[in-house]
């Protein structure tokens, strides 16, 4: 048994369908714009962890900190101000 129940000889006639049907150039270039699909996407991948490992790099080094103190205001106050 191969695959899900198919055997060898099943494969090799849905083979031989595929073929004739799109033919061998036409089953050539799906490959190809397959394989370019494939290469195209590992590359985004890869470049989308650079940037990942850059911008963490960037907040490492940039750990700026800020002191805020926060104070209760009277509104009464708010209102003599205005």
């Amino acid at each position: 048994m191969g695959l899900g129940g198919v055997n060898l000889t099943q494969l090799l006639i849905i083979l031989v369908i595929v073929i004739l049907v799109f033919g061998t150039k036409k089953l050539k270039n799906i490959g190809s714009d397959l394989g370019g699909a494939l290469k195209g996407f590992k590359n985004a991948m890869k470049d989308d962890e650079g940037k990942t490992q850059n911008s963490q790099a960037r907040i490492e080094d940039e750990n700026d900190t800020f002191d805020v103190k926060a104070e209760k205001v009277d509104e009464s106050s708010e209102e003599k101000q205005a």
